[in-house]
């Protein structure tokens, strides 16, 4: 495929590596001619310099003969105005990151008008992979297919009912509509059969709907308790799409940002949830709001290194489900 990215920030070059690993037809397009030096030699895609809305730009970059564009610049209107422009003149898909929660509140009407094939909201998808992991608090992954439908969750077995037991017994015993699709045991990842016996330290991948995982975790009675009080450190874009599906659920939601008038926007955005004026880095603020009472603490600040620090002092506070934003890959990787 011929595909046209445009923005050249963490998001653009890391796609535009992985598609040209993928022997795709690259072009990556950028304002910023230091951002396009960054990306490197090493990169087998065309680099244009140049407004990515701009029709003398996209033609140099071969949006006519374009497969597909790709926005993701920083700016929610520039990606849109690309994307339109783009559209306009070739026969592409469409794709435009839109992060703004007021434009993806009206994102289907957006769709509709500008013909874009898909928009991705980053912050929306990170809010919704947290709150999946506070609704099953055993699993250590969940993963979503088919718009929602049928969940992947990653759970690891610790001594207790289930330690001895083939997946036969496991079916037969507690008769769940759930398929165990892998299992990692240690450094091995295997398709297991009906004969496979459980073992402590094994990490089960288990694909079933919502209704049945439930019924799953209930039945083998090793479900912690209901997530009822959740801590987020920083209001950022996640924390308000996370903080506003986990009021939806019913859940006590409580906000710790430092920037005052951020606070202001969160107090009218959120008005179920507990806006505190604060820096979370501050151990006797966190022990102040109740960090011991907290079922789930989630650090969403822009530093991973507060981020970890804020986290490890969360679970030295016997905070059962902690969580962390990291958005360095090599510190993920740790």
């Amino acid at each position: 495929m011929k595909i046209i990215i445009i923005g050249c920030g963490k998001v653009g070059s890391a796609l535009a590596e992985e598609l040209t690993m993928e022997n795709h037809e690259v072009a990556i397009v950028d304002i910023s001619a230091q951002k396009l030096q960054e990306v490197g030699e090493d990169l087998d895609a065309l680099q244009i310099h140049g407004n990515g809305s701009s029709i003398n730009v996209l033609m140099d970059a071969g949006v006519t003969s374009a497969d597909l564009v790709i926005a993701v610049t920083g700016s929610d209107e520039l990606n849109l105005l690309c994307c339109l422009v783009a559209k306009n003149l070739g026969k592409c898909h469409t794709v435009a990151r839109v992060r703004n929660p007021i434009y993806y509140k009206q994102i289907d009407f957006l769709k509709k008008d500008l013909h874009l094939s898909m928009v991705v909201n980053p912050e929306l998808i990170v809010a919704g992979d947290i709150t999946r992991l506070l609704l099953f608090p055993d699993a250590s992954k969940v993963e979503t297919f088919v718009k929602g439908r049928v969940e992947l969750v990653e759970f690891p077995i610790h001594c207790g009912k289930l330690e001895g037991l083939s997946l036969s017994e496991l079916y037969a015993r507690f008769q769940v509509q759930v398929l165990v699709c892998a299992v990692e045991s240690g450094e091995t990842v295997l398709i297991p059969d009906g004969d496979y016996i459980l073992k402590a330290g094994d990490k089960l991948h288990i694909a079933a709907s919502h209704q049945n995982m439930e019924q799953f975790f209930k039945k083998i009675a090793l479900r912690k308790e209901k997530i009822k009080n959740a801590m987020i450190c920083g209001g950022g874009r996640v924390a308000y799409y996370l903080a506003s599906q986990l009021c939806n659920l019913g859940m006590n939601v409580k906000i710790i940002e430092r920037n005052r008038e951020r606070c202001e926007e969160l107090c009218e955005l959120l008005p179920k949830a507990t806006i505190i004026n604060g820096d979370a880095t501050e151990h006797d603020l966190l022990i102040e709001e109740g960090i011991e009472k907290t079922d789930a603490f989630i650090a969403l600040t822009g530093m991973d290194e507060e981020n970890i620090i804020m986290s490890l002092f969360a679970s030295k506070q016997s905070v059962s489900k902690v969580i962390v934003k990291i958005n360095e890959d090599r510190r993920a990787m740790m």
